[in-house]
């Protein structure tokens, strides 16, 4: 077997608990947790919430628009979207006048689903940010979206 060099850490580490990738993850995926929980009560999935979100303050949406804001699949998006139709909770046409793309739609139903488990997000996201001083919230939001756009490059 060949000797390989180390490959140096890209900040000061003891371990790989300490990276920033890690941590972002251990974030996620604990806020991806008490968000799945609490969104069983209103009988939702995070991709069907983040849809019901997005549709709010964009009617009108196309399936790809729904996929690249909800960080899926156009065929996960696809089933995302099946399962809120069959729910009652938006509307799509089955055809368009001009284009592809099929604008989608809150349904009444859609709205009150929204307005019901938006409050046990934002209470969820609201537990998350009060374990951070508020003065630093700003700065996090900012750093976070530079190291995205660094990623994007």
């Amino acid at each position: 077997m060949e000797d390989r060099a180390p490959v140096p850490s890209p900040h000061a580490a003891k371990d790989v608990t300490e990276h920033v990738g890690y941590r972002l993850k251990r974030t996620s995926a604990a806020l991806r947790s008490a968000m799945d929980k609490a969104l069983r009560e209103h009988d939702l999935t995070v991709p069907q919430y983040s849809c019901l979100e997005l549709l709010d303050e964009q009617p009108g949406l196309s399936n790809a628009d729904l996929a690249r804001g909800t960080f899926v699949t156009r065929q996960s998006a696809n089933v995302v979207l099946r399962g809120l139709k069959d729910a009652g909770l938006i509307t799509r046409p089955a055809t368009t006048d001009h284009g592809r793309a099929l604008p989608v739609h809150l349904t009444p139903a859609g709205q009150e689903r929204l307005h019901a488990a938006r409050s046990v997000v934002y209470a969820i996201e609201e537990r998350m940010i009060k374990s951070i001083p508020a003065r630093r919230l700003t700065a996090l939001l900012a750093d976070l979206d530079t190291m995205a756009a660094a990623l994007d490059e």
